[in-house]
């Protein structure tokens, strides 16, 4: 009744005849729906408990889409939000529940892993090209809808207070990565301590730049447009840039039990690279350019904490298949990152 009630606060063309689930998302509910003129729309329940203000989330996410929709060269290269028939952006339900509705994008594929190193690379010119629109946006005029999310310092604090509580005597078995995360304490702080000294711009940046959040067009398998703008807020390109590393350049999913089968694949990280600077390199300070080795580290260093702290916390934030999901994926980040410095100049010699 709720979702009926929200389908109808909504601007859109014709009358909704067909709703099914959509997608593979984990924190908001998406749905398909399909109107009897044919017009087809995305409606998205928003999780009020992950973003605690789902008004300055949707502030955010207008402002940046309605920038990027001036400079795509195609239609479909940017999100289009439909307002509420009171010209809002979302419908708060009876519940208290907010609900939003984007126009659904026709002849678009939507990958979850990479079956050609090509889609690997579009991905990398979809997001280069999202911060190159966006390079000459204000960021300071963007909500933190997600207060810290990448203050790599802050984590480390919540991940010593973890270890210092040991709520759930779970630290004695794990004092392999707890030392492993230590000893790197000081190298993950470089790149906010640049924010700090304002040696890096302050740029709007995704957050959550896995393949799955670019939509390829259908028939070129070209990229087409940045999805799931939820996280967008003030941030450093090298996050995004590291975010993407960490999750596409290896060999294994990211909760392999068997390290052996966990590798950082360097070919994939150049081919990342070279995409995702051909996309928005002109755009970047010579600075920016040179941390990007610095954020594909600092991201995946900074993610095996999380799921670290996750684990020694009772796994409380990351949702779990089995009691050691958090453990088995802090360790899967930390092998990339020992990866990573056995490789560490041939890393930067690729951007450089």
């Amino acid at each position: 009744m709720e979702m009926q009630k929200a389908i109808e606060s909504f601007s859109i063309d014709g009358k909704a005849v067909f709703c099914e689930r959509y997608g593979n998302g984990h924190i908001n509910e998406t749905y398909r729906v399909i109107c009897d003129g044919g017009r087809e729309y995305i409606l998205q329940k928003i999780n009020k408990h992950i973003f605690k203000r789902p008004d300055l989330l949707m502030e955010n996410i207008a402002s940046v889409c309605g920038h990027v929709s001036k400079k795509a060269a195609d239609p479909r290269g940017a999100l289009t939000i439909v307002n509420t028939k009171d010209g809002g952006s979302c419908h708060v339900d009876d519940n208290g529940e907010y609900w939003r509705v984007y126009d659904f994008i026709t002849d678009s594929l939507c990958l979850e892993s990479v079956e050609f190193e090509s889609d690997f690379y579009e991905s990398a010119v979809g997001f280069g090209n999202f911060q190159n629109m966006l390079s000459d946006f204000d960021a300071k005029t963007l909500h933190e809808t997600i207060e810290n999310f990448h203050n790599t310092p802050d984590r480390y604090k919540k991940f010593v207070a973890a270890v210092e509580k040991d709520a759930f005597g779970r630290a004695k078995d794990v004092k392999e990565e707890i030392e492993f995360a230590l000893k790197r304490e000081k190298d993950a702080a470089v790149l906010q301590n640049m924010l700090d000294n304002k040696a890096l711009p302050l740029r709007v940046t995704h957050n959550d730049t896995k393949l799955n959040n670019v939509l390829f067009d259908a028939k070129t398998r070209k990229a087409l447009c940045v999805i799931d703008l939820d996280t967008v807020m003030p941030g450093l390109t090298c996050y995004d840039f590291g975010d993407s590393i960490r999750f596409g350049a290896t060999s294994a999913k990211e909760d392999e039990e068997d390290l052996s089968k966990v590798n950082f694949v360097f070919s994939l990280y150049k081919t990342y690279a070279e995409g995702f600077l051909s996309a928005c390199g002109g755009a970047l300070t010579k600075e920016e350019i040179e941390t990007l080795p610095e954020g594909a580290k600092i991201m995946t260093l900074e993610c095996g904490v999380r799921f670290l702290t996750d684990y020694l916390e009772g796994d409380t934030y990351f949702r779990i298949k089995h009691p050691r999901h958090n453990l088995v994926r802090c360790r899967t980040q930390f092998k990339l990152v020992s990866d990573m410095e056995i490789q560490w100049d041939k890393i930067k010699n690729a951007v450089n």
